[in-house]
């Protein structure tokens, strides 16, 4: 995950590190259509014309040990298809080496990230610091890259919905979901736009022709789970806790496109073909009460630090603890909905 907009990312009870289990299961669930992606569409031939070195980069990698599982497995998939790239195992080649570039923003506790590199994993690693939404990388140096839940943070909120006075002022919730103004989704979507014009610009100047990038990304659906959230503030706002402007005043900084927004972004770019993209729905294994409060632990990791930043850490552990207290509701909100789709996946080629 990578935003500008700092997260719990360490080794506390709720980090990112020890509360991942949904993300686990959105990489577990996609790691075949990645392979799949990886075996059917990329012409390995082409991108080691010049060298016998394939240069991969994890775009908003957090802190682990998401990010390692994910890069094994795109490592082993790579490493197959050159292999078998004539359907026949030829014994003599050497295989390439593999240096991975992990990225995420300055705020990223990288330390977490490199003490916990697996000992024995087949590639070179680096951090990157910085955006996503600007360029990282000298020109064409980048064979495959790899996006995995980040792609609907935003670079920053909607200067639309931070005015009192425009018809995107968001009173009372905390996203779009739920807005009575079309004005207030218009914002969102605008930023998104903005972002991912000069997210694809960066990744095209980056990315050899005939490299690959995969990204896959929450589906809407999250927002309702996000909601619950809202509703803790605006019940602290109720018992006379927190002042109604602060909520008024805060937005989630994430947008979550759907397929017509990622078709829309990469056309306008130009310099990417749309190899896959599909919506696809993981199975869950949290369905039951206690489910739902380890999903929403998972959730309180990402966006805490953005609770924070806001609202300061006594009111953001109160509305976390709150929300977490809502297994219930958010359990039966779970079972109504486990059968929609969940997750954008977008496979692209560099044209």
């Amino acid at each position: 995950m990578t935003t500008s907009f700092s997260m719990n990312a360490g080794d506390g009870l709720y980090s990112y590190s020890k509360n991942s289990h949904l993300q686990n299961e959105i990489i577990d669930g996609v790691k075949e259509m990645v392979r799949d992606a990886i075996i059917r569409k990329l012409d390995i031939k082409t991108i080691l014309s010049s060298s016998n070195t394939i240069y991969i980069t994890e775009l908003g990698c957090s802190v682990g040990p998401n990010t390692f599982s994910s890069m094994q497995h795109i490592v082993e998939a790579l490493k197959d298809k050159y292999l078998y790239q004539d359907q026949v195992i030829d014994s003599t080649k050497s295989i390439p080496e593999f240096q991975i570039f992990f990225n995420d923003q300055v705020t990223n506790d990288f330390n977490t990230l490199f003490r916990s590199l697996p000992v024995d994993q087949s590639y070179y690693a680096s951090g990157v610091p910085g955006s996503f939404h600007g360029r990282l990388f000298p020109s064409r140096s980048i064979q495959f890259a790899h996006c995995s839940c980040a792609i609907h943070w935003l670079s920053k909120i909607p200067k639309e919905l931070l005015d009192k006075n425009s018809p995107a002022w968001n009173k009372g919730l905390i996203a779009y979901a739920g807005a009575s103004n079309v004005e207030i989704v218009n914002a969102y979507v605008a930023q998104f736009e903005r972002d991912m014009e000069m997210f694809f610009n960066a990744r095209a100047e980056e990315i050899v022709p005939g490299g690959m990038m995969v990204l896959f990304t929450p589906f809407s659906g999250y927002l309702r789970l996000l909601g619950f959230f809202g509703s803790s503030l605006m019940d602290m706002v109720n018992e006379g806790k927190l002042d109604e402007s602060l909520v008024d005043s805060f937005n989630l900084p994430m947008y979550f496109p759907s397929p017509q927004d990622m078709t829309k972004v990469v056309e306008k770019n130009g310099l990417f073909s749309i190899e896959r993209m599909e919506l696809i729905n993981i199975k869950s294994n949290l369905v039951d009460e206690a489910d739902a409060k380890t999903l929403m632990m998972s959730l309180r990791s990402s966006i805490e630090g953005v609770i924070i930043n806001h609202f300061g850490s006594k009111i953001a552990e109160e509305a976390c603890t709150r929300t977490i207290l809502k297994s219930e509701e958010i359990s039966e909100w779970m079972k109504v909905h486990s059968e929609k789709p969940i997750i954008l996946f977008v496979a692209l080629k560099r044209k």
